[in-house]
C-alpha cells in the first residue's frame, strides 16, 4: 500500500537555531510548519558564545528571559597575544550602537532545547528523530521522507522546504552546492574543564582569545561553574598526532603558557576531549522557488568571532520573510531571492576577512592595540557584536580598518610576504581528518 503523505506548508529539515527560529516565525503567520530533527534534544552541540546582535532576536522570539536564566553574561573579548606580557580587553559597548553591550555564554544543549520547545509552543509540529533521507522537488511542491528510530518511514508533501540541517546540507549536497572554501581550512580539539581560573569581575564571563603557534583557543566560561576549551588548528597539525587525542590536547594547551596556567588546577569534565574537523565552506546559492538553506546548511565559517548562533538565527529572521513572498506573493519572489542571496552574504564576508588575516602579524597588533582613529575600533566592536546591518557609519569605519591594514602591509612588505607565505602554507589540503567526525577521548 502506499505510503500516506502528510501535507504541510513548510517543511524545515533540522531542529537547531535556525530551524526553530524560522518555525517559529512562520507558524505565528498561522503556516502549517513541520520541523524535524535527526537527534532528541538536549543534544551535545559546540559553539557555546552568543553575540549582542542575539540579544534583540531573543527578545522577538519571546525568550530572553529564558536565555538568561541559563546563560553567563558575556560583555566583551579579553585577547592574549603569545609573544607579549600583557593583554588587551575590548567591550562591546564600544561599537556603534552602545546597547548591544552583553550576550551570554551558554551550554547548546539548553539553548537548542529551549529554541526548539518554543516553536512547538508556538504552533510548528516538531518530531525528533527523525532524519530526512529524500527530498523530491516538483512543479506543485516538495515531497520528503524521513526515517524514524524504528526503522519505519514517513512522507510529508510540503508546499515549502527549509533547510536548517547544519553541516548535514542536505540540499547542498543534494543540488552539488556545496564548495569548500579554500581559503580556510582548520581544525578543533575541545573539551570542558571545572574549577579553570577565570577573569574577575564583571569579565568573568567574557570569551578569551588565545593566540598559538599553530592557531587559537577558545576559554568560554559557563553559568554552571565549568569551562569550555577548545584549541582550533590549522590541518595540518591535528594531522600529525602521533598520542592518543587527550595526551594530545594537553600537550597543546601546554603550548599557550597563560592558558595553561589558568587550566593548572582544572579538572577535566567526563574525561572527555572532542576532535572535529572545522572546514569552512560556502554553497553557490541559497534559495530556490520552493527551498531555502539557512544557517550552517548554507555556510560555514571558522568560530573565532562566536558569529554562528547569530548568523543562523538572522537567516532564520530574513528567510521567515521569503518563504512567506514565495507562498503568498509568488510574483514578487525572484526579487525576494535575489535581495536575500546578497544579504544573507554580508556577515559570512565581514567576518571571513578578519578570519583569513587573524593569525597575521599585523591584524594581531590592530587587534592588539584597537585605536579608534577614523572611527575603526567602533567598526571593529560593532563587527564583534554582531552590529553588522547597522548602516553607512559601520560600513564606512570598517573599510577604514582594512584601509589601514593595507597601508601598514605595504610599509612592513618582508612580514606581509612571511605572513601571506604561512597562511597559504597552512590553508593546505592534508586529506582527510581521522576522526573528523566527533570523538571522545581516544
Amino acid at each position: 500500500m502506499e505510503e500516506v503523505q502528510q501535507p504541510c506548508d513548510v517543511l524545515v529539515i533540522g531542529g537547531g537555531p535556525a530551524g526553530s527560529t524560522i518555525s517559529t516565525l512562520l507558524a505565528r503567520q498561522g503556516r502549517q510548519v513541520v520541523m524535524l530533527e535527526k537527534e532528541h534534544h538536549p543534544r551535545f552541540h559546540i559553539g557555546e558564545s552568543l553575540l549582542p546582535g542575539n540579544v534583540e532576536l531573543f527578545e522577538k522570539l519571546g525568550v530572553r528571559e529564558e536565555v538568561d536564566r541559563i546563560g553567563m553574561p558575556k560583555y566583551g573579548i579579553e585577547f592574549v597575544p603569545p609573544d607579549l606580557p600583557y593583554r588587551t580587553y575590548v567591550d562591546f559597548a564600544e561599537g556603534w550602537d552602545p546597547s548591544k553591550g552583553s550576550a551570554w555564554q551558554v551550554r547548546r544543549s539548553e539553548l537548542d532545547e529551549l529554541l526548539f520547545r518554543n516553536a512547538a509552543r508556538q504552533g510548528a509540529v516538531t518530531l525528533e528523530g527523525a532524519q530526512v533521507r529524500q527530498v523530491d522537488f516538483d512543479d506543485g511542491g516538495a515531497t520528503v521522507q524521513a526515517r524514524l528510530e524504528d526503522g519505519s518511514t514517513r512522507q510529508w508533501r510540503a508546499r515549502f522546504v527549509v533547510d536548517a540541517s547544519g553541516r548535514d546540507t542536505v540540499l547542498a549536497n543534494k543540488f552539488k552546492a556545496k564548495k569548500k572554501n579554500p581559503d580556510h581550512n582548520s581544525t578543533a580539539l575541545f573539551g570542558h574543564f571545572r574549577n579553570a581560573r577565570r577573569l574577575e569581575g564583571k569579565r568573568e564571563g567574557n570569551i578569551s582569545i588565545c593566540w598559538f603557534e599553530h592557531g587559537w583557543f577558545w576559554f568560554i566560561p559557563l553559568a554552571d561553574g565549568t569551562t569550555s576549551v577548545g584549541a582550533v588548528c590549522w590541518a595540518y597539525y591535528l594531522k600529525a598526532r602521533d598520542k592518543p587525542l587527550k595526551e594530545y590536547f594537553f600537550d597543546t594547551i601546554a603550548l599557550c603558557p597563560e592558558l595553561h596556567d589558568r587550566l593548572k588546577d582544572a579538572e577535566l569534565v567526563d574525561d572527555a576531549v572532542h576532535a572535529t574537523g572545522n572546514f569552512s565552506y560556502s554553497s553557490t546559492h541559497a534559495t530556490g522557488e520552493r527551498y531555502l538553506m539557512v544557517g550552517d546548511a548554507f555556510t560555514f565559517i571558522d568560530p573565532m568571532f562566536s558569529s554562528g548562533v547569530f548568523l543562523a538565527m538572522q537567516s532564520g529572521f530574513d528567510g521567515a520573510e521569503l518563504v512567506a513572498t514565495a507562498l503568498d506573493k509568488p510574483a514578487a519572489l525572484p526579487a525576494a531571492r535575489r535581495a536575500l542571496e546578497k544579504r544573507m552574504r554580508v556577515g559570512p564576508r565581514d567576518y571571513s576577512w578578519f578570519i583569513y588575516r587573524v593569525t597575521n602579524p599585523t591584524i594581531r597588533d590592530m587587534f592588539m592595540h584597537p585605536r579608534n582613529v577614523f572611527k575603526v575600533k567602533q567598526g571593529l566592536m560593532s563587527l564583534l557584536a554582531a552590529d553588522i546591518h547597522h548602516g553607512g557609519a559601520y560600513r564606512r569605519s570598517l573599510w577604514m580598518f582594512k584601509a589601514i591594514y593595507y597601508f601598514v602591509s605595504v610599509m612592513y612588505p618582508r612580514r606581509t610576504y612571511e605572513g601571506w607565505k604561512r597562511h597559504r602554507d597552512n590553508i593546505r589540503d592534508y586529506g582527510p581528518l581521522r576522526g573528523e567526525t566527533i570523538q571522545k577521548g581516544t
